[in-house]
């Protein structure tokens, strides 16, 4: 129940304090996760400031020296702890601190653990995967670092891509690396360099370090951030076996600060001698292509038809000349056979002509309608018959009958 207050009515400063000292007195005892920024020991007690691992908040620890040391080994400034400790509050002086009971270093294999739980969990969101990487641009015209301040990784950055590109421009944000302000001073010099449309890649740059002094660049806030970047990324965190989770959800992972250089920026003295094999290539190639344009042309104006025309008509002249002449005697060859052909065909059939016959002294007797009397038989007495000569005929009237005895008709004919 809130206190019912009024300025007429008001409570002491005594009633207030007791009640928020009872309010978190009735908190009991929890386990809290920090980072030790500051250990001062006095005789018997330790006093602690335990500060958040992301935020900039602190607490105040008090706890008997045994509890520290009783730690293996005993934790110092910048380790990472978990506190098992009783809220109290100071009602007299009005603060707040927590009266450790037991403390316990958290080990590389539980940090491991936890970033293994918390790789997963960002695997499965499809923060990693390799659709979503974007390609460096060939040639930016400013490159954003993120780097430590006055850091040998910026000096190596720049240095090396200066010396493959001299005209590199950068926009460097000098934050913190390690320790609690290192997430949010990061991922805030990110936005920055993300909202400006003149940087063309980012680089996020650190030295090597302990597994403790590169967790912000396995922070969930800092790897959200970088996937939510319109900019593309390059991790360049410690050194080759060294990575941070920052290195996956990266667009380009380079192994140091210096291969990062390399990455970004093209070598100026490749890129020369690029162009000049690429023109060379290009010349061999179009005076390739020239050179046999040239020989076949040669080689089609050499040929007797495009050399000397004339000379080719004439020879085909020549061809039509002996071709008709082969065809006039082919022809007047045949004529002659045929005509002998002819010839002998005519003195065949004058030979085998009835009017040879007729002419050598032979006649042919028909009867009146032309019918050829073959037999005196077939003759009747009186019977008006014709007598075809060689050259006329003449009419003529049978007499007699053929002889009884032997079938012979005498050869009598009446005009």
């Amino acid at each position: 129940m809130p206190l019912q207050t009024t300025p007429e009515s008001p409570v002491p400063v005594r009633t207030v304090m007791r009640l928020v000292g009872d309010w978190v007195g009735r908190l009991g005892r929890v386990w809290v996760e920090g980072q030790i920024a500051e250990l001062t020991k006095r005789g018997s007690t330790a006093f602690l400031t335990l500060r958040d691992p992301v935020a900039a908040v602190s607490v105040r620890v008090i706890c008997a020296r045994a509890v520290l040391e009783a730690a293996d080994p005993a934790p110092g400034e910048g380790a990472r702890v978990v506190v098992w400790a009783k809220p109290e509050f100071n009602v007299a002086r009005g603060s707040f601190s927590l009266a450790a009971v037991e403390i316990r270093a958290v080990g590389i294999g539980e940090l491991l653990a936890r970033l293994e739980r918390l790789r997963r969990s960002l695997a499965a969101e499809g923060l990693f995967a390799a659709e979503r990487k974007r390609p460096l641009p060939f040639l930016p015209s400013c490159v954003g670092l993120i780097c430590g301040r006055d850091s040998a990784a910026q000096r190596d950055v720049q240095r090396n891509a200066a010396r493959r590109w001299p005209a590199v421009r950068f926009r460097v944000e000098q934050v913190a690396v390690q320790g609690s302000f290192a997430v949010a001073e990061v991922t805030d010099a990110l936005q920055r360099l993300d909202a400006d449309p003149a940087v063309d890649v980012i680089i996020v740059a650190r030295g090597g370090g302990s597994i403790e002094d590169l967790l912000p660049f396995s922070d969930e806030t800092l790897v959200r951030a970088v996937a939510a970047c319109r900019t593309p990324v390059v991790s360049a965190i410690g050194h080759e076996q060294d990575t941070p989770l920052l290195d996956l959800v990266a667009d380009v992972r380079a192994s140091t600060p210096t291969d990062a250089a390399r990455r970004v920026v093209p070598d100026v003295a490749e890129q020369l001698a690029l162009i000049a094999q690429l023109r060379a290539r290009a010349r061999r190639i179009v005076t390739g292509r020239l050179d046999r344009e040239q020989a076949w042309l040669d080689g089609v104006r050499s040929r007797p038809v495009l050399a000397d025309p004339l000379r080719e008509i004439d020879r085909r002249r020549e061809q039509v000349t002996a071709l008709t002449e082969r065809a006039r005697r082919c022809l007047a060859a045949g004529l002659s056979r045929a005509d002998d052909d002819i010839g002998h065909l005519r003195a065949r059939l004058l030979a085998l002509a009835p009017s040879a016959t007729l002419r050598r002294g032979y006649a042919i007797v028909q009867r009146l309608d032309g019918a050829v009397v073959r037999e005196a038989a077939g003759v009747a007495a009186g019977e008006g018959l014709t007598l075809r000569f060689a050259g006329d005929q003449l009419a003529v009237r049978a007499e007699g009958t053929p002889d009884e005895a032997d079938g012979v008709s005498p050869a009598r004919l009446a005009r």
